[in-house]
Formats: structure tokens, C-alpha cells, sequence
């Protein structure tokens, strides 16, 4: 698979808690030098973020990230403010307890209520895989469908577990035809990358990704 091909679908990503601006920064450069898709940062940062980069790149952030137990209300203000501050697509995780519960109704409707925060802008769904039974995740790839997101996303990269090439393969086949797939937490390859890709993500979230195609492009290897 080309190179261009794996970087249109990165979002490089930097959510550490102890991010400075400085590794913001480096992170917003290389997206600009290498045309990612977006660059993933704390919400902290993104109207300096959209400021720096003047249109020359997509700026996510993450609502109700990581846990996602926060309530609809304290997640649609996240969102609103995310975008009034420039960023251009959002990342949101589910209340997994309520999934637990089986509150299907109340997972859709909070989505449907981020989604229209987001106000045209793309809305992705991460519905942490890796504490999921199956079952949880094809009932989360059909409610994700019914509520109108433009993507679900495996993971926060947060737990005890990332993306899968099961999971993807399993969204995938369990979404509906409007809805794209996120791989994101532990993408470690560029191989493993041109997999996820090949299996059907169209996204994927990694902070390794474009110090590996540097190695490739110098001839150091991955």
C-alpha cells in the first residue's frame, strides 16, 4: 500500500496528560509536513492549535475522554466549546455503564445530542473494545448507525487494550454503509497499520505512526 494512502487515513495523535505545548507543536508540524488526516490533541489546546496551523490542518480533540461517564449535558458543553474553539472533528467515548446496563436508548440519544453539537463537523464514537463482549459491540455498531455518527472508533488507547484486527473486522461488517471505522490504541507497525486499513478502517489514531514512516524514509527500518 502506498505511504500517502496509510497517512491520508492517520489522525496523529498526542493526549497525554503531561503534554506541553512544545510536543503539540512537533505534532502539529509533522501533520502539516505529512498531510495526516488530523492532528488529535487535548481540548486545552485546540484553539491555539487551530490558530498555529491557519487551515493547513484538521484539528480533533476528545469529549468525555477517557472514562466517558460524564453526563450528556457536560459532554454536548465540551463539544460545543471544542468547536467554537476550531476544532474540526470530534472524538467522543460512550458511558460504558450504561451500556452494561443495557440503557441503549440513552447511549443513542446522547450521541444524537454530541452529533448535533458538532454542527456538521465529523463525529467519531469510541466505544472502548477491549471491556466489551461481543454482543456489546455489534449492539453499539447498530446504535452508533441509528444515531447518524460518521464513525465509530475501537478504542481510547487509555485501557487495558486497543484495536484489534478482530474488532475492526467485526465493525466493519456490523455498521451501516454511511458509517466509517476508527483504529486506534497500540497500532505499534506500519504493517499493522496497512492491515487495519486493508480490514476496513479508514481512521487510524496513533502517536507512533509517523516516527516509523521516518525510519522507512531514512532507511533505519520498524
Amino acid at each position: 500500500m502506498e505511504q500517502r494512502k496509510v497517512l491520508e487515513c492517520l489522525d496523529h495523535t498526542l493526549l497525554n496528560v503531561t503534554a506541553t505545548w512544545e510536543e503539540i507543536k512537533a505534532i502539529l508540524d509533522d501533520g502539516m509536513e505529512y498531510e495526516t488526516a488530523s492532528a488529535c490533541i487535548p481540548a486545552a489546546y485546540v484553539k491555539e492549535a487551530a490558530e498555529y496551523v491557519n487551515g493547513k490542518l484538521a484539528i480533533c480533540t476528545v469529549i468525555g475522554f477517557p472514562n466517558g461517564y460524564s453526563t450528556t449535558a457536560t459532554k454536548v458543553f465540551e463539544t460545543k466549546d471544542a468547536i467554537a474553539n476550531g476544532a474540526q472533528e470530534i472524538d467522543m467515548v460512550i458511558n460504558i455503564g450504561a451500556l452494561k446496563n443495557k440503557r441503549y436508548q440513552e447511549i443513542e440519544d446522547e450521541i444524537r445530542a454530541i452529533h448535533g453539537a458538532c454542527d456538521g463537523k465529523i463525529l467519531k464514537v469510541i466505544i472502548e473494545t477491549c471491556l466489551l463482549t461481543e454482543e456489546e459491540k455489534i449492539k453499539m455498531c447498530e446504535i452508533v448507525t441509528k444515531a447518524g455518527a460518521e464513525y465509530i472508533k475501537t478504542s481510547t488507547g487509555f485501557s487495558k487494550g486497543g484495536a484489534t484486527f478482530d474488532d475492526v473486522a467485526l465493525m466493519r461488517k456490523n455498521i451501516g454503509a454511511q458509517v466509517k471505522v476508527k483504529a486506534a490504541g497500540g497500532i505499534a507497525s506500519y504493517d499493522d497499520a496497512v492491515k487495519f486499513i486493508e480490514l476496513g478502517a479508514e481512521r487510524l489514531g496513533t502517536s507512533r505512526l509517523i516516527n516509523i514512516i521516518k525510519n522507512i524514509d531514512t532507511g533505519a527500518g520498524y
